[in-house]
C-alpha cells in the first residue's frame, strides 16, 4: 500500500523497510526518546553478523585487531616511519618447533619459591633495570560523581566492539570501584599467575627461536618485577598456539584449571598478549622519560549484539573482571596518564571465567620493539601493586 500511495518514500528510503523508515523519521521529532535510550544502554554501530558456530574459533584469534575493528587511532599511537599499511596480529610472529603442551600434562612454570624472590632476568635481551621511579602520588584524579555518569565513563575509559553491548547496570562505576581487589593472604604461597594463551607473539626486533624476546620474555620480566614488590608469582610458559591459534583458548583452559587446582591460593590471573595493528602504527608512549609500549586491558562479556548472552560461554565473574580492569585503568590514568589505552570490550569469554581477578593485557603490538615492551612492565607492575595492596 505504501509503495503505491507514497512512491517517493520508497525512492528515498533505498533499502530500508518502509515501516521501519517511518518509525525512525517519527522518533527524530522526539529527541528526548533518543536521549533516554542512549543513556540506558550503549550499543555499537552495527549488528554482529557472527554466528554461534563461528564464536569459538573467533574467540581464539580476535581479541586483537582492535584498530581494524574501530578504524580509529588513539592519541598516543604514532606512525612508524618507513612502513606501509598491511599488518595483522601474526606479523612479527615466528612458529617454533616446540610442541604444544598436552592439556593434561603439567605446564612449564617459572616460580619464585620464596616471598619476594625474583625470577631471573631474561637472557639475550637488554632491559634497563634502573631509571624508572614509580610515582608515589597521583598526577591527575577523577571525581566519583563523574565516574558514576555512564556516558562519561564509557566515552573516556572504554571502546565497545560492534560485536557486543553493555549497559549502565553492568558498567556501574560505584559498584565496580567498591569491589576490593586487595589480596587476602601473604606470599607464603603463590598469589599471582602469569601465562600466555598466545605464546608465539613477538615484536619488531624479536629473533626467531629466542623466547626471551617474545611475549613470554616480557612475562618473565613482569614476574621479576612483581617479585621485587613482594608478590609470590608463578609464570606458566606453556605453549598453546604453536600449531594453530584457532584453538589456543580451548587448549590453555585445562592447563589453567590444573595450575589453579594445584595452587588454590592464586587470586590473580594475568593473560599477557601483544596486540596486532597496521604496520604504520606504533603504540608508543613515554613514562618517566622512557619510551615504552602502551598497554590495553581487555574484557569479554559473553554476549553478542545479534544474539544476546552466550549460555555456553557463561562467566560468573564478569563483574569482578570488569571491576579489576576498571580499577587498573583508573590507577594507570591517575599515576601514569597516557600509558594505558581505553579498555576494550568484546563479545566472547577468553578464559576469564576461572578466576574473579583476571586480566587480559595487550602489551603494545608487533610494531613495537622488545625494549619498549619490557619497559612497559615497570609501570604495569607498580599499578598492580597499588591495586592489589602491596
Amino acid at each position: 500500500m505504501l509503495n503505491t500511495t507514497v512512491p517517493a518514500l520508497f525512492y528515498e528510503k533505498n533499502e530500508k523497510d518502509g515501516i521501519r523508515y517511518l518509525v525512525e523519521k517519527f522518533f527524530l521529532t522526539i529527541p528526548v526518546y533518543g536521549y533516554v535510550t542512549n543513556t540506558q544502554e550503549y550499543t555499537t554501530q552495527s549488528e554482529s553478523d557472527i554466528s554461534y558456530e563461528e564464536i569459538i574459533r573467533q574467540e581464539a584469534a580476535d581479541e586483537t585487531y582492535v584498530k581494524e575493528q574501530t578504524g580509529e587511532m588513539l592519541a598516543q599511537e604514532q606512525p612508524a616511519a618507513g612502513t606501509e599499511n598491511a599488518g595483522t596480529e601474526t606479523a612479527g610472529t615466528e612458529t617454533t618447533e616446540n610442541e604444544i603442551a598436552d592439556a593434561g600434562n603439567s605446564p612449564s612454570t617459572d616460580e619464585s619459591k620464596e616471598s619476594g624472590e625474583a625470577a631471573e632476568k631474561p637472557e639475550g635481551v637488554e632491559v634497563a633495570s634502573s631509571g624508572f621511579v614509580p610515582n608515589q602520588t597521583p598526577v591527575v584524579s577523577y571525581a566519583q560523581d563523574k565516574l558514576n555518569d555512564f556516558d562519561y565513563l564509557i566515552q573516556n575509559f572504554y571502546v565497545v566492539d560492534r560485536t557486543t553491548t553493555i549497559n549502565s547496570t553492568q558498567l556501574n562505576a560505584a559498584d565496580l570501584l567498591s569491589r576490593s581487589m586487595k589480596l587476602t593472604h601473604g606470599a607464603d604461597s603463590p598469589q599471582i599467575l602469569i601465562y600466555h594463551t598466545h605464546s608465539q607473539e613477538r615484536f619488531a626486533d624479536s629473533l626467531a627461536g629466542d623466547t626471551s624476546a617474545s611475549i613470554v620474555g616480557v612475562g618473565a620480566y613482569l614476574h621479576q618485577l612483581l617479585g621485587k614488590y613482594g608478590f609470590h608469582v608463578l609464570h606458566d610458559t606453556g605453549e598453546y598456539d604453536v600449531e594453530s591459534r584457532d584453538d589456543a583458548y580451548s587448549k590453555a583452559g585445562p592447563a589453567l584449571e590444573k595450575i589453579l587446582k594445584e595452587n588454590p591460593g592464586i587470586e590473580v590471573v594475568i593473560d599477557l598478549h601483544r596486540d596486532g595493528v597496521a604496520e604504520n602504527t606504533r603504540l608508543v608512549t613515554e613514562v618517566g622519560g622512557k619510551q615504552m609500549a602502551s598497554i590495553m586491558f581487555f574484557n569479554g562479556l559473553s554476549r553478542t549484539t545479534a544474539n544476546g548472552d552466550i549460555g555456553y560461554l557463561y562467566n560468573p565473574y564478569i563483574q569482578d573482571n570488569l571491576a579489576f580492569s576498571l580499577q587498573m585503568q583508573i590507577t594507570a590514568e591517575e599515576y601514569y596518564p597516557g600509558f594505558s589505552r581505553a579498555i576494550y570490550l568484546k563479545g566472547y569469554r577468553y578464559n576469564m571465567h576461572y578466576c574473579p581477578k583476571t586480566l587480559l593485557v595487550e602489551v603494545g603490538a608487533q610494531t613495537n620493539t622488545v625494549e619498549e615492551a619490557m619497559n612497559a612492565m615497570e609501570p604495569l607492575a607498580d599499578i598492580l601493586a597499588k591495586v592489589l595492596g602491596q
